[in-house]
């Protein structure tokens, strides 16, 4: 049987943008997704149902649900911002100038 051969190509460090997206579209996708992590992971952690989640999140069920299954559609990065601080999350944003030989800036988020 002969060997199949498979092309891998080094991605950029943004799946985002490896998948096509626009760099303004990938910046906000990584910035959602980090805040949506961060949010999925307080409401498991702290063990609440959905109806208690939305009650604390003054939102209904259906919304943490779909918070919940990652349907990040809908939601602004500012809201997941209000919605993690209402939950008891400190939210930091850090801008600082791009290394030497970068002539763009890029966009990260960690979740700690």
């Amino acid at each position: 049987m002969a060997a199949t051969k498979h092309l891998v190509t080094k991605g950029t460090g943004n799946v985002f943008r490896d998948l096509g997206f626009s760099d303004e579209k990938a910046a906000e996708l990584v910035l959602k997704s980090s805040l949506l992590l961060a949010l999925q992971e307080t409401i498991r952690e702290q063990g609440w149902k959905q109806a208690e989640a939305a009650a604390r999140l003054g939102i209904d069920q259906a919304k943490v649900s779909k918070l919940l299954a990652g349907q990040m559609a809908g939601f602004s990065a500012e809201r997941l911002v209000h919605w993690l601080a209402k939950l008891g999350r400190d939210v930091e944003v850090r801008v600082r100038p791009a290394p030497r030989g970068r002539r763009q800036g890029r966009v990260t988020a960690r979740v700690s």
